[in-house]
């Protein structure tokens, strides 16, 4: 009796034992927010310096296997500004694309050098994207990324994603956790300044495992993430983007200062008259953009014409020598 006893117990250790090598294993990546061992960076994060200050969103289709659906159309490039759980998301749809600018160059630094927040409501369903860096705003390099998600069968429209199978992919946390980007991850190129990167590019992954519609990681796996999503809200959320390492020659708090003695008048405007601008630097120019990110005007003088602009909210960039600061107008 105590030998048979003896040998369960055994079978029960070695079970276990295996069980738990197979999980280890399992476990590559850096698990989810809230796990030990997670990277996972909190909106209120003390390390977090700035944010996006302009947006630029080119839409992706709902389905990129179905076109009569139309394309993504929840949200707009405002609600990428400032803070995450703060404005809303922009749905960038099967491929579409968001190009964020900052108020000072990202910097590569010790770790991770900037965030990506999407809207995951629980950290298991996953909308994931690639992220580029550029500073020149012509020229990006993709930030290595990997999946080592099963692709024998699809991630249906609504199951789970594990966290820990993914890495340097945008959307693996859930809302409210950034996911961390390190500039020393990109290969060393003489087309890009890491001291001066001023443009984030965020790509929406197309989940299929379809070869007509796949998207792959740096390793040239195919990434298998919860495909279709046929809805306005389709594809990667952006909610924000927060910079760690910045390369600023003045302080946030004379950015501050700056901002709070500039004044634009009349606003609202009508959209047959002119903005004027007062500040206490001197203005270099200004340029005018509409909520999906698209130029609609520009200066050199301190004053700018709305002149036949479709009523509602627009973005006034006001450059300086040495920054440039952001007000949202109304046009009516």
């Amino acid at each position: 009796m105590k030998k048979s006893k003896y040998r369960i117990s055994m079978f029960l250790y070695i079970l276990l034992s295996i069980l738990l090598h197979n999980q280890l294993q399992s476990q590559v990546f850096a698990p989810p927010a809230g796990f030990a061992g997670t990277t996972a960076m909190h909106k209120d994060s003390s390390a977090f310096v700035n944010w996006v200050s302009t947006c630029k969103v080119i839409r992706g289709l709902q389905d990129i296997s179905n076109t009569s659906l139309g394309f993504a159309n929840v949200g707009d490039s405002s609600e990428v500004l400032g803070t995450p759980l703060s404005n809303g998301v922009v749905s960038l749809g099967d491929g579409g694309i968001a190009i964020c600018q900052f108020q000072f160059p990202i910097n590569d630094g010790d770790g991770p050098d900037f965030a990506v927040f999407e809207n995951s409501f629980d950290g298991l369903f996953l909308e994931l994207a690639f992220v580029e860096v550029s500073s020149d705003g012509v020229n990006y390099f993709r930030i290595p990324c990997h999946s080592l998600i099963d692709t024998s069968e699809q991630v249906a429209s609504f199951d789970s994603t594990d966290a820990t199978q993914i890495h340097n992919f945008a959307g693996k946390y859930q809302a409210g956790y950034g996911t961390p980007f390190d500039l020393n991850d990109v290969p060393n190129h003489a087309l890009l300044n890491k001291s001066k990167v001023s443009h984030v590019k965020i790509i929406d992954v197309v989940g299929s495992i379809n070869n007509l519609y796949a998207t792959r990681d740096s390793h040239n796996n195919k990434v298998n993430e919860p495909w279709p999503t046929p809805f306005g809200s389709s594809g990667f959320d952006l909610d924000a983007i927060g910079v760690i390492h910045q390369n600023s020659i003045i302080g946030l708090n004379e950015v501050q200062k700056l901002e709070g003695a500039t004044t634009v008048f009349p606003n609202p405007v009508r959209n047959n008259q002119t903005l004027k601008v007062h500040s206490i630097e001197p203005i270099i120019s200004m340029q005018v953009y509409n909520l999906l990110g698209e130029k609609c005007n520009e200066t050199n003088h301190s004053e700018i014409s709305v002149m036949n602009q479709t009523p509602g909210f627009y973005f006034l960039k006001i450059e300086f020598k040495n920054t440039f600061i952001i007000k949202k107008i109304e046009v009516y």
